[in-house]
């Protein structure tokens, strides 16, 4: 902190700049996901070698120069390095520099080319800071954040905050549960990494393990354009490497807190002024008291049990909000509160057997808990009126995205010679999820809903303490993922092949809370109801009720392998060529252990190339284009293989139950319909699935530049476009099955296995292995995609980026950046965020085409305009500034009704309003969201600048705008839905942390 301020060593390192990187050249490169890479150029190699030391471990590599000067140094532990230029034993020039995970570092000793200038500087050493800004060798599109800026940038402490920072990412809808989504895919289709080892939630690609928050050393956010090494991913990649030990004994310890009383108040949630009920304008929730008291307390200690040889690194939080104020819903009329505690703890070991074999062991703790007592509430008097239960749930997110679990995580590097490397992964992960509810009425209380119109004060509600669907008792995910790369520099030629293999398995599933939902309405003023034809409402009837049923749970297994080769070609001084080759399989297994979908030989091609311009890491010119593929979610074997019972039946009734609300004597008024034919049998698997079903998958492409401007600033420019190609999804329609089998004179067995959905690939052509006679003989159904009636598939995303960034020259760093993009299409694709379906890759849009009539559009993560900023000012030793401005245009809005004849009982879930289509997102959209976040940190001198007293203020004015609504138009009955354009959240208000810090050396 010092020797910043020192004036001629920052004049000594602008000299060292002008003459070592005036011809500085880029070079091939490779690294692992976890690591980085150090490249450059030296003159007049003859004899001399290139020394890397890492400065915290002692971990050291020399290279022999080769004729032409050029180096590589790959697989390289993310830290600060010294680089020497070594001649004759003894260093002539030394670089000091900081090594970013999956990033190269263009190191370059050169002399000056129009001056008589020395070619050696012995002795002057080059800040970090100092060096290109610019990776002249890679083709991606990448944001590096490191423990330093995400300390100082005021940012929540959570990974998908600190994610929001990068380019054409944006916040996803909040059912899912802060989720957030990558140039225009959904939120469940992005990869998630701690130390190489894969944490996405294994089930449903929604949210993902952590750890405690300091404890990450650098945070990679991958938009676009990234290696073969990378798949299982059409959105983005999140990349984490942990902080470590060295040689020096360190500790520290934090406390973070956020007081309820310094909290602005969220807004209430109102119903809307549209459906002409008596609750029009009332109160839907009241939320002013729903605020929480966050605390985070977290230390952490590290060092040498041997020095320059076993270092460890050891870290733990716990994170504790306290929501004693409550959470209340008028729905139901019921409030909540009770504490939500996250503990987290890493330990990490680091074993330099010599300085060409490290051994990496990293343990990870992520178990979140939440107690909750939950009352009866009174709306006309705001107050409790008595205790409904409690609920304990470990690992249970929104839409189960919070995985948590234990993780052990092991890493070989060995620098075999010179020019090979090895890199060998192993890592396992375990989590439990558990979701236990105890009522206070002492009965089973099934779920209640009361569509009737009638005041809310007058609303059945179920004596529960929740409601909706629970997650099946011994719930659990295991994942065990290995990879193994090896990487050899041959001449111009960087290589790298490698396998990457994952199994996921779990034991999961739904079942509805309390055996049922039962849902009271008025009687239609027509009598009827689509899809019931035979339903006879009693003459005089003001109520009916609906009994639904619903159960679909097993255990499951996702097999995904994988093969690649790449290439980093330098073609020349100033031209690098990136060939990369992914080969993908996928084998899904249904909860009977059986293979109901395998997919082979996925290739995905990854081409690139950079110019530098003028060979000095000034100006880059880049392209790339490439395939990603995704492989289908585990939860699709739980809701389309496995056994599940959809049940719905109406009824009148003789009275309601006191206690429990439901029906009392209830006489059926219709069949029992099974949706979709769940009627809680398996489906064979044989038939489940379309033959030769094509990969979920993606094409990119990407055309950008990079310039520097001086020493500090960097400017820069790119255009992205993303087609989506391929989907898989399920189709839940029989006519065209109906139609092949009277052109072929096939009579259909009225007990034929043809399964209530099948997996196919929409918009296109599909061929169905059914036995339509139920003898045991499978007929293929070859089905054009004219026969099947849908669209064709279609999302594509466009994006133009700018961006303006101030490199940290030790006292300001900033960076502000613009995206004008468009997301548009009729599939959002592996989620439907319209409805907030908690169902990856088997929505309801591809279940018959009349559900797609109209869904051409902008989708969901369609933010037209988004603006970031973001950086910090070290005003001098002591006091320290930050800010982060981020405005982004509002997501469009849809009116979903029901589509006469709805055959299928879909209810409100067509592009239909008012009588007439409503194509999607032509209501409109919601409002700008604008927030900015400051924060002042102040180090007092006293304390040797050891102790930190910071205050983080979000959101500084307050600006809560709505996020997401519903967009349902209709009850499932047919009358106009009283909560139609109801806002579903807001953004977070404001809020203020303060925190107070000590770190220390031993």
């Amino acid at each position: 902190m010092k020797s910043m301020y020192n004036g001629g060593h920052v004049r000594r390192t602008a000299l060292a700049v002008a003459l070592g990187l005036s011809l500085a050249g880029g070079t091939a490169h490779a690294q692992s996901n976890a690591s980085g890479v150090i490249f450059g150029h030296a003159d007049n190699a003859a004899g001399a070698t290139i020394r890397i030391e890492n400065v915290d471990t002692g971990l050291s590599r020399e290279l022999p120069l080769p004729a032409d000067g050029r180096y590589r140094a790959t697989s390289l532990p993310v830290g600060h390095y010294k680089v020497s230029l070594v001649r004759n034993g003894a260093a002539t020039d030394t670089r000091d520099v900081q090594v970013n995970i999956g990033t190269g570092t263009d190191v370059s000793f050169v002399a000056a080319a129009s001056t008589g200038a020395a070619t050696s500087l012995e002795g002057i050493s080059v800040s970090g800071t100092a060096l290109p800004a610019i990776d002249v060798s890679s083709v991606d599109s990448r944001t590096v954040l490191t423990a330093e800026q995400l300390q100082r940038i005021p940012v929540a402490s959570n990974v998908n905050a600190a994610a929001l920072l990068a380019p054409g990412v944006v916040t996803g809808d909040s059912r899912y549960g802060g989720v957030i989504s990558f140039g225009g895919a959904s939120a469940a289709e992005n990869q998630y990494y701690i130390n190489g080892f894969a944490v996405t939630n294994p089930l449903t690609g929604l949210g993902f393990a952590t750890l405690p928050f300091d404890a990450i050393d650098q945070q990679q956010i991958l938009t676009g354009g990234y290696g073969a090494e990378y798949g299982r991913s059409t959105g983005g990649v999140v990349n984490l490497t942990t902080k470590r030990g060295g040689n020096t004994w360190k500790a520290g310890a934090q406390v973070q807190w956020s007081p309820r009383a310094l909290k602005a108040d969220p807004r209430n949630i109102y119903y809307p002024q549209t459906s002409g009920n008596v609750t029009d304008g009332t109160i839907f929730q009241y939320r002013a008291r729903n605020k929480t008291d966050e605390l985070l307390y977290g230390l952490y200690f590290s060092g040498p049990l041997i020095k320059d040889k076993l270092f460890v690194y050891a870290a733990a939080d716990v994170v504790r909000n306290d929501n004693s104020a409550g959470v209340t819903n008028v729905l139901t009329q019921t409030a909540f509160d009770g504490p939500l505690k996250a503990n987290h703890w890493i330990g990490k070991i680091d074993w330099n057997i010599t300085d060409s074999h490290i051994l990496e062991l990293t343990g990870i703790g992520d178990s979140n808990l939440n107690d909750t007592t939950i009352y009866s509430y009174d709306y006309a008097t705001r107050s409790r009126t008595g205790v409904l239960g409690t609920e304990h749930q470990k690992n249970i997110g929104v839409a189960n995205s919070t995985p948590g679990g234990k993780m052990y995580i092991g890493k070989y590097t060995g620098y075999i010679t010179d020019s090979l490397t090895i890199d060998a992964l192993y890592g396992r992960s375990v989590t439990d999820h558990v979701d236990d509810v105890a009522g206070a009425a002492g009965v089973t209380c099934p779920n209640i809903i009361d569509n009737r119109n009638v005041p809310a004060a007058l609303k059945r509600v179920s004596c529960a303490p929740v409601q909706g669907n629970l997650i099946v008792p011994g719930a659990k995910d295991k994942v065990r993922n290995w990879r193994f790369d090896i990487q050899y520099s041959l001449g111009d030629h960087d290589l790298r092949a490698g396998i990457d293999n994952q199994t996921a398995e779990s034991f999961g599933g739904l079942a509805v809370q309390g055996g049922a939902l039962w849902t009271y309405s008025n009687p239609p003023a027509s009598g009827q109801i689509a899809g019931f034809p035979e339903l006879a409402i009693p003459p005089g009837s003001t109520e009916i009720a609906r009994r639904q049923i619903f159960r679909a749970a097993g255990n499951v297994k996702v097999e995904q392998e994988a093969q690649f080769i790449e290439d980093h070609w330098q073609i020349s001084q100033n031209w690098l060529a990136y060939l990369g080759l992914r080969n993908e399989q996928f084998k899904n297994f249904n909860t009977d252990g059986v293979v109901f979908v395998k997919q082979r030989h996925q290739l995905a091609p990854r081409l690139g190339v950079t110019w530098d311009v003028f060979g000095d890491s000034t100006l880059k010119i880049y392209a790339n284009a490439g395939r990603y593929h995704l492989a289908i979610p585990s939860n699709v074997a739980i809701r389309g293989a496995g056994p599940q019972l959809f049940e719905r039946q109406y009824f009148t009734y003789g009275g309601v139950d006191p206690i429990t609300n439901t029906p009392i004597n209830p006489t059926p008024i219709s069949d029992i319909h099974f949706a979709n034919g769940a009627d809680g049998s398996a489906p064979d698997p044989k038939t489940l699935s379309a033959k030769n079903l094509s990969a979920y998958y993606q094409d990119e492409y990407i055309l950008g530049f990079d310039k520097q401007l001086g020493t500090d600033w960097t400017v820069g420019a790119k255009a992205t476009y993303r087609k989506l190609r391929s989907i898989i999804d399920d189709m839940c329609d029989t006519r065209p099955i109906e139609a092949w089998a009277e052109r072929n004179n096939i009579t259909i067995s009225p007990d034929a296995s043809i399964p209530g959905c099948l997996l196919f690939n929409p918009g296109k052509g599909n061929t169905f292995t059914i036995d339509l006679n139920n003898d045991g003989t499978y007929e293929n159904v070859a089905l054009s995609k004219a026969d099947l009636g849908f669209p064709d598939l279609k999302r594509k995303y466009l994006a133009v980026n700018l961006y303006v960034e101030h490199q940290f020259n030790q006292e300001f760093f900033g960076r502000a950046e613009y995206v004008w993009s468009h997301s548009f299409g009729n599939s959002e694709g592996l989620l439907k965020s319209d409805i907030g379906q908690l169902d990856p890759s088997v929505t309801q849009d591809w279940d018959f085409p009349e559900l797609m009539i109209g869904s051409n559009g902008p989708l969901p993560s369609d933010r037209r305009h988004q603006l970031k900023a973001y950086g910090f000012w070290q005003v001098n030793p002591e006091w320290l500034f930050g800010a982060n401005l981020t405005a982004v245009s509002g997501r469009p809005k849809n009116c979903l009704g029901i589509r006469p004849p709805d055959i299928y009982n879909y209810g409100s879930s067509y592009f239909y309003c008012d009588g007439q289509e409503a194509p999607r997102g032509s209501r409109g959209r919601l409002p700008w969201t604008y927030q900015l976040s400051l924060s002042a940190e102040y180090r007092p001198s006293y304390f040797n600048h050891d102790l930190a007293l910071k205050v983080d203020v979000f959101n500084v004015f307050d600006q809560q705008k709505v996020q997401n609504i519903d967009e349902t138009y209709q009850t499932a009955d047919g009358p106009l839905s009283p909560t139609y354009g109801r806002p579903l959240s807001y953004s977070t208000p404001r809020s203020i942390r303060l925190t107070a810090r000590y770190d220390f050396s031993m």
